[in-house]
């Protein structure tokens, strides 16, 4: 059993013939697929030795650290559609369903230290006129 070979095919998936368009490009696909899983596997057997823990327990806690990212992404970006988009923000429901929400979940799904991380990174203010409350200090 190579544990670090299975995880990295779990990690990165071979395309399966007709996954890709055109079709001639499948044989590229799949070679760049093998070379994700091998630099996938070599990555994580380099933390395995450097940090001496167990292989799938760090595959594990990449995959939760790239969540958390993607959710902090989606926020900022629900931000964004909502508070920097001019006088016409993004409607609720094409935002609800772009990221998989609800539209009511859309509204408490950011907030003010999203937006003040939004008009930092993009270099302006927000273009909304709702007041919002100050964001909560962060638990020390």
């Amino acid at each position: 059993m190579d544990l670090i070979g299975d995880l990295a095919a779990i990690r990165v998936p071979l395309p399966q013939p007709g996954d890709v368009t055109p079709e001639e490009l499948y044989p590229d696909a799949f070679e760049e697929a093998e070379q994700a899983r091998e630099n996938y596997a070599f990555a994580l057997e380099a933390q395995c030795d450097s940090l001496q823990e167990d292989p799938l327990l760090i595959a594990l806690g990449n995959a939760r650290a790239a969540r958390e990212a993607a959710d902090r992404e989606i926020r900022h970006l629900l931000a964004y559609g909502r508070e920097f988009h001019g006088d016409r923000p993004y409607k609720l429901e094409p935002l609800a369903q772009a990221s998989g929400m609800t539209p009511s979940g859309i509204r408490t799904a950011y907030g003010s230290s999203e937006i003040e991380t939004v008009a930092r990174e993009i270099g302006r203010t927000p273009d909304s006129r709702r007041a919002r409350p100050p964001a909560a200090p962060e638990p020390s």
